[in-house]
């Protein structure tokens, strides 16, 4: 029997099948060549419901009401593959135009940069063992190495994408010391790096530097061995004995990135399917941990699941399959990879999010999430509105852009939260926007509390007719309980805790609500360009007086200087 597909109230018949709306079940037109005597069964689709937000986020729709008929009509399997090429062709094109690949020469020039860095760290970890004094034959033993994750990791970063590098070192190598002021003065000493400052308030404490001129996060984790090998496999439990909390932290990332890359059943398909989850993301407006919405881990263990449960399934099949499966999605049930090779442990219940993703790493951690009742709905709003579009891939109508529109906050919305922050120069304004975007999720919370939903959009604007350096965030707000906002009181509740073990200079921050129409020129046009940055915490170091560090091992041997910000005898952070 021939496969067939659906058109409502009237039948059609092979010369005008150009006409017939197709489902997403054929949208790997493939396995209909395997068996073409057998026959295909098309379930009616699911409806697609508008986010209610009196509905409990943990009660699934309602049931779909009935719907019209179908009548069934045979198609040839050979028009459904020309069909999905088509798809597949036009997909590229997009992926292409977005520059989510980047070249060859920008390829080539991040492994240059791995290469140096990880000469650098070797270099380092010697260093520190002679001032260990140590023996000639154990210095010659030592190693550390860096390790990559992240976008860059799982292969999927795009031109202007930084790297996550981690950096891992041997037993006798410290954080406060060995790290962030050996390693530290090493790397300012070279030509090639710039902007480098330490973040040492960060759940993960890191260095964050320029190299060649691409952005570089650099954690720090110690194992217990005296020299760490060149591809260290971080999930084997030998190499996790004993280690501190900070370190176990550090490597999460790691071994995530590890474990998905085991898991799913074809790289590329998984690469490609990422890219294209991120970039919707992005557009739409649901992509920013801090912002209380979908991180890059998140999105990759996501996709990585779908990968899995879908092993044959084309590029354009498992896109569609990751709408309809998250749309309709029975949060708050974990969701959770499978992998073979990891010890079954069952899974801890994660009861504090919202949308509790499992690390793929570990049976009882889960991705640290910030998501809220207001960014729930607005991800699930938005995984609803993705699958409606891209349920029927192969209908003739069909074009990728549409799934990628920019998200219309600017019409969406009437009244905003204009969250504005300033500082006298540029350097103090990084680290001001970055402290305080590590508190939005409070913000968020409070605005709930006394306004109802918000939509916190994650781009960044600057207000051109202001004299200073700033940084300006539209949130969108949905009617609450009532068009009045005391939103002086809301700013004198966030401005305590935004104040609250800042350790650098703070800037100005200041709420206000005003209407659609007087957003800047630039969110009003909801291009989807608006700036996105990674949260910074630098602590400016031009004009401050440097303090001798003294090695705790050699009397008298200075290891390298820090800036003296805060108390003199314990500076709360390096530049």
């Amino acid at each position: 029997m021939a496969a067939y597909a659906y058109h409502s109230n009237r039948s059609l018949n092979n010369n005008n099948f150009n006409n017939a709306r197709l489902p997403y079940h054929f949208a790997d037109p493939q396995r209909l060549l395997l068996n073409p005597s057998t026959a295909v069964v098309v379930p009616q689709q699911p409806p697609v419901f508008l986010v209610n937000p009196t509905l409990s986020p943990y009660n699934p729709p309602p049931p779909p009401p009935p719907g019209p008929p179908f009548v069934f009509i045979p198609l040839n399997p050979s028009v459904l593959i020309q069909m999905e090429e088509e798809r597949l062709l036009s997909l590229r094109q997009l992926i292409a135009e977005e520059r989510l690949v980047p070249s060859a020469d920008e390829e080539e020039k991040r492994r240059d940069v791995i290469q140096k860095l990880e000469q650098i760290v070797m270099a380092w970890v010697k260093k520190v063992a002679w001032q260990r004094c140590f023996p000639k034959e154990q210095i010659a033993e030592t190693s550390a190495t860096i390790l990559t994750f992240g976008s860059y990791g799982l292969g999927v970063h795009g031109s202007e994408s930084d790297i996550d590098a981690l950096c891992v070192g041997p037993y006798f190598v410290t954080m406060a010391e060995d790290f962030f002021v050996v390693l530290r003065n090493m790397l300012k000493s070279r030509p090639e790096v710039t902007e480098i400052h330490c973040v040492k308030d960060a759940k993960v404490p890191l260095m964050r530097l320029k190299f060649d001129g691409i952005l570089i996060d650099l954690p720090f984790a110690q194992l217990k061995v005296l020299s760490v090998p060149e591809n260290v496999d971080v999930l084997n439990a030998f190499f996790l004995k004993d280690i501190d909390e900070t370190s176990w932290k550090s490597l999460s990332g790691v071994r995530a990135n590890k474990c998905i890359l085991r898991i799913v059943p074809d790289l590329e398909i998984f690469q490609s399917v990422l890219r294209c989850i991120k970039l919707w993301a992005k557009c739409r407006g649901v992509y920013g941990n801090l912002n209380g919405f979908l991180g890059g881990v998140h999105l990759a263990t996501l996709v990585a699941f779908i990968c899995q449960t879908n092993s044959t399934g084309s590029i354009s099949s498992i896109i569609s399959s990751f709408f309809m499966t998250y749309a309709f999605w029975p949060w708050p049930k974990p969701v959770m990879l499978h992998d073979s090779a990891s010890p079954a442990g069952g899974y801890h219940n994660e009861t504090r999010s919202l949308m509790p993703i499992q690390l793929p790493s570990s049976p009882h951690e889960y991705c640290h999430s910030n998501i809220t009742k207001s960014t729930f709905f607005k991800i699930r709003a938005e995984l609803l509105r993705a699958h409606n579009l891209t349920r029927d891939l192969l209908r003739p109508d069909f074009d990728w852009h549409i799934l990628f529109e920019p998200f219309p906050h600017s019409r969406k919305y009437g009244r905003f939260v204009k969250v504005y922050l300033s500082a006298s120069n540029q350097d103090e304004l990084g680290d001001w926007t970055g402290w305080v975007k590590s508190r939005f999720r409070s913000l968020i919370l409070k605005l709930e509390e006394v306004q109802g939903l918000c939509d916190p959009n994650p781009c960044e604007y600057s207000d051109m007719d202001a004299a200073e350096p700033n940084v300006v965030f539209y949130w969108g707000l949905q009617p609450g309980r009532a068009n009045y906002l005391d939103i002086k009181y809301v700013e004198k509740d966030f401005l305590e805790n935004i104040n609250n073990n800042y350790q650098g200079s703070p800037g100005r921050m200041e709420l206000s609500i005003i209407q659609a129409s007087q957003l800047s020129s630039n969110a009003q046009s909801d291009t989807g360009t608006g700036k996105r940055t990674k949260a910074c915490w630098k602590i400016n170091d031009y004009h401050q007086p440097r303090i001798p560090v003294y090695s705790q091992h050699l009397p008298h041997y200075i290891v390298g200087y820090m800036e003296a910000i805060g108390h003199a005898n314990y500076p709360s952070a390096g530049g």
